[in-house]
Order: C-alpha cells, then sequence, then structure tokens
C-alpha cells in the first residue's frame, strides 16, 4: 500500500495550539486534526504547509521547527504525518475542509475526538 505523505502545523497562539474539524462529508469526518496537508511530488513539506493551510484556512503562519513524524495506516489508506511546529500570524478563517476550529490548550486536547494519526502528536506535546 502507498504511503502518502502529509504535512500539519502545531499551531500556537499564546499559550493555545489551534485544532480543527473536518466536516462529516470528508474523510474521518467529525475528527479535530491539526491542519494541513498532502505533500504535492517533489514539494517541499514546509512549502506545501504554508500552501495548505492558506487554501483551506486562509491562515498565515511562521514555521519555527520540524516537530516529528509517524506513519499511521488506516484500514484503506496509510500516511506518513510530518508535523512542525507553527506560530499563528493571522487568518480568515474561511472554512474549506472544516466546519469549526479552536485554539485550546494542551491539557484539553484529550476532550477532542482527534484523527488517530494525530493522536501520536497528542502524545508527544503532553
Amino acid at each position: 500500500m502507498k504511503i502518502l505523505k502529509v504535512v500539519c502545523g502545531i499551531i500556537k497562539k499564546e499559550d493555545r495550539i489551534f485544532i480543527a474539524r473536518r466536516k462529516p462529508e470528508k474523510t474521518l469526518g467529525g475528527y479535530w486534526e491539526f491542519p494541513g496537508g498532502k505533500i504535492e511530488e517533489k514539494e517541499d513539506p514546509e512549502k506545501a504547509l504554508v500552501r495548505e493551510l492558506r487554501e483551506e484556512l486562509g491562515m498565515e503562519i511562521h514555521i519555527s521547527n520540524y516537530f516529528e513524524s509517524n506513519i499511521h495506516h488506516y484500514p484503506n489508506f496509510s500516511i506518513e504525518l510530518i508535523a512542525y511546529e507553527c506560530d499563528f500570524k493571522s487568518a480568515t478563517f474561511k472554512l474549506s475542509d472544516h466546519d469549526e476550529f479552536k485554539f485550546v490548550q494542551v491539557k484539553d486536547l484529550i476532550n477532542y475526538k482527534i484523527s488517530p494519526a494525530d493522536l501520536f502528536i497528542v502524545n508527544k506535546i503532553k
């Protein structure tokens, strides 16, 4: 099975982290995640993250550093999730793949239905 390369941002604003909930009709609908998206062929992961956040959220960020990556196997596909720590700059919050978003404290992440691949990151953040 081919592994899709996906990038996400752990986006910080003061003492909170940004999460977004996937629309019900999307793959993994209803799950909360650290937003990002697929890396295009021959695309740099950091550039992919900046592009995806602009497209999906109208968001501008500053990438501070690489955080972690993990391969996660879902029943019908597998992904390599590559995470970067980011600082929030601005956003229009025009949602395309999500229906809700929040800035939450790290300790409160356990109160959300986090997507399985992102749980690895949540556990590393704690």
